[in-house]
């Protein structure tokens, strides 16, 4: 009987009372399927949900970790149009220690955004969530890191600074990487320089007397105001939390990151659970 209930409506029927603990378990498998995970999906395939989804998430963070880095080290850490600007001072000015210092943040943004899509096209084969995983599981470790270094071992010193400012700097490029090429370059978390250029176009289009309103500039339009609002909200928690509790903070990111990981494969672990179940049922039986 179980195996022929297929929609969510029929296992609610079928289950009002959750009295017996098999309808339950088949209600939760139902239920979760029902999700849309933010990582199984190729970007032809991915609906706006999905990718509204991975846009407040990710840009949350990446609002958070820039706030955070510029009030512990006077230094924006998601983005590196302000970098190229320093770097370019300090040629005219021959600063030649910070002239090496700027050059490697800017390799390491690159080697962020340069490993998260190799691992992505060395993975999708295998399993597309492993290979959108990949990146965001080293990106957990590496803040990890900042967070228990910066809260136990930080003396402020400048070689600390320059290189726990480079690990975030690598973690901004991962992520920028991986959720630009998961929504097929819709979705840029880490910066807005971008955005607002992109924005000003997908507005322009909507409102011009002579483009037709189509489905796909509204979405664009959406998925970008979702970027900015919660980047936005992001930056405001990053200051605020960072305030109260130092670099504590670096403890928090990693936790949304594992969220995003937890979204797609807590169906996926659930489903493995019941099939469990009913082949013990089975031999039971």
């Amino acid at each position: 009987m179980g195996a022929k209930l297929q929609s969510l409506g029929e296992v609610t029927s079928f289950t009002c009372s959750f009295r017996n603990p098999i309808n339950f378990i088949l209600f939760l498998t139902v239920a979760y399927k029902q999700r849309l995970p933010m990582l199984r999906q190729s970007k032809e395939e991915r609906t706006l949900k999905q990718n509204l989804l991975l846009a407040s998430s990710t840009a949350f963070v990446s609002g958070v970790t820039n706030v955070a880095g510029m009030v512990a080290f006077l230094a924006f850490t998601s983005n590196i149009t302000g970098h190229v600007a320093n770097l370019a001072k300090h040629i005219v000015e021959q600063n030649f220690r910070e002239i090496i210092v700027f050059v490697i943040w800017l390799l390491l943004f690159f080697a962020g955004a340069f490993l998260s899509n190799f691992i992505v096209r060395s993975l999708e084969y295998k399993s597309r969530y492993k290979a959108h995983a990949t990146p965001i599981i080293i990106e957990i470790v590496l803040l990890l890191f900042v967070a228990i270094y910066g809260h136990n071992f930080y003396k402020e010193t400048d070689l600390e600074r320059e290189i726990v400012i480079g690990v975030i700097i690598f973690c901004m490029g991962l992520q920028n990487s991986l959720v630009s090429t998961i929504s097929g370059g819709l979705i840029k978390s880490t910066h807005l320089t971008g955005l607002f250029t992109d924005l000003g176009g997908d507005v322009s289009e909507w409102v011009h007397p002579n483009v037709e309103k189509t489905a796909v500039i509204r979405n664009k339009i959406i998925v970008r105001l979702t970027v900015l609002g919660f980047y936005f909200v992001g930056a405001i928690a990053g200051g605020f939390l960072f305030n109260l509790y130092d670099f504590a903070i670096f403890y928090f990111i990693p936790l949304i990151l594992l969220t995003i990981l937890y979204y797609d494969l807590s169906p996926v672990a659930l489903h493995k659970i019941t099939r469990l179940f009913w082949a013990g049922k089975g031999r039971s039986i």
